[in-house]
């Protein structure tokens, strides 16, 4: 396949120009029809969610955030809920699954990746945001190349994602945006997130 990932644009045109015999063929037309029928859904929730997401100000306050978009900052706050439910930044994001495990053998201390306890789907979505933050802002970026250097990328861009979340927990306290805030890519978030929140209010 042409694309990197496997549902991608070039890797759709790829399969509709494939031959095949008679019943793969049908079964690949199939599949493709299945398949544009969900990216049509997924588009359609997506829309309903931004428009949702215009109306809480808790999500323009996370999206100062660089790597954080109107999607993982609802996602943060409804499986969140109250957030003076938890004692401190630490708690937070242990609660997230993005506390690494730390292994001792004498005087040797390893740090390793996080262990299983946790919000699966909020670290999945922690560490996407960590992969775009790192390429966009500096403070965040410095952190991952050193670490990067010493543990690996892997392992790197979770401790990006830790701090993330540690970061999260005073900005949604304090009723704070993020500090080191780009104002030009936060405003083109929202300008996205209005233009999917009209096609939400008009489907």
């Amino acid at each position: 396949m042409p694309g990197p990932t496997l549902f991608s644009k070039d890797n759709i045109a790829w399969l509709r120009g494939l031959s095949l015999e008679f019943m793969d063929d049908a079964i690949l037309r199939s599949d493709l029809a299945v398949l544009e029928v969900v990216d049509a859904q997924v588009m359609l929730i997506g829309e309903k969610i931004a428009a949702l997401a215009v109306e809480d100000r808790r999500v323009r306050l996370l999206m100062t955030m660089t790597g954080v978009g109107y999607f993982t900052a609802m996602l943060v706050l409804s499986e969140v809920g109250d957030i003076g439910r938890f004692h401190g930044d630490k708690a937070f994001a242990s609660w997230m699954g993005l506390v690494p495990s730390v292994h001792q053998s004498g005087e040797k201390t390893r740090i390793g990746g996080v262990s299983d306890p946790g919000n699966k789907k909020l670290r999945w979505a922690l560490v996407e945001s960590a992969q775009t933050a790192v390429r966009y802002d500096p403070r965040l970026g410095g952190m991952f190349e050193r670490l990067s250097r010493r543990r690996g990328a892997g392992c790197a861009v979770v401790a990006v994602a830790h701090e993330m979340a540690r970061i999260m927990y005073f900005m949604l306290v304090r009723g704070e945006p993020y500090r080191g805030e780009n104002r030009g890519l936060t405003e083109r978030k929202l300008k996205n997130r209005s233009k999917r929140a009209l096609d939400g209010l008009r489907n």
